[in-house]
């Protein structure tokens, strides 16, 4: 668990790094996290992540066009409510899943609420697949529709009619819904269209910033970008 006073830290830090007037967050700089929000990320985040917080500027510069939308579109409370999504390429163990949960805890931080989901590709597919007593459509609707979503090793899995169709209805949707995605894979660019099919990478070349996380594997004992 990281102490709230290095979350209350990493929140101004960030703030003033991207310029976003802490006062049109809650009226107080110097605010600490909201407990409900934090606690209802923390429940999401992997014990692995467990003090991820995201440093690459790709991710941080994502959160922050986030928060402004959140901000221009705010009612009653600041909460997700659109925005671009991002694609983060790099190979095995370059932090790709590190860097997207500890987006999601930061956008906690700054007091964002939403109803977000985070899975695997692999995980999703399994989910998804008729099989007894289940409803698929629902299954996919929990995460199509999600305010916001981190799908983890987009790519990964061996590719089938079926998994392209299923990633297709899954970006699709969210491309025509404008839903903010954090989509990681450890695809090159040029191996997307042969992997996910013309129709997701086509949306996925429009709807999402492509950012690369370069270096070696850290589960290597090696250093990565």
């Amino acid at each position: 668990m990281i102490p709230p006073e290095t979350l209350a830290a990493w929140r101004s830090a960030f703030l003033a790094e991207q310029d976003i007037d802490p006062a049109a967050l809650d009226g107080d700089g110097a605010a600490p996290p909201d407990p409900e929000v934090l606690a209802t990320a923390e429940e999401r985040i992997p014990a692995r992540y467990a003090t991820a917080l995201a440093t690459h500027p790709a991710v941080r510069a994502w959160m922050a066009a986030i928060t402004r939308q959140a901000l221009a579109d705010r009612r009653m409370v600041l909460a997700v409510t659109g925005g671009p999504s991002l694609l983060l390429l790099g190979i095995t163990g370059t932090g790709k899943s590190y860097q997207a949960f500890g987006a999601m805890r930061g956008l906690a931080v700054l007091g964002l609420r939403a109803n977000w989901r985070a899975t695997t590709a692999a995980d999703l597919y399994a989910r998804l697949r008729p099989r007894h007593g289940v409803d698929s459509e629902t299954e996919f609707r929990e995460f199509a529709g999600a305010r916001l979503l981190v799908l983890d090793d987009l790519g990964a899995a061996k590719g089938s009619e079926w998994t392209e169709e299923a990633n297709f209805r899954l970006v699709n949707y969210r491309y025509e819904h404008q839903l903010p995605t954090l989509f990681t894979s450890n695809l090159l660019p040029g191996e997307l269209a042969d992997a996910l099919g013309a129709r997701v990478s086509s949306r996925l070349r429009e709807m999402a910033t492509r950012a690369a996380l370069k270096g070696s594997d850290r589960r290597d004992g090696r250093s990565a970008a």
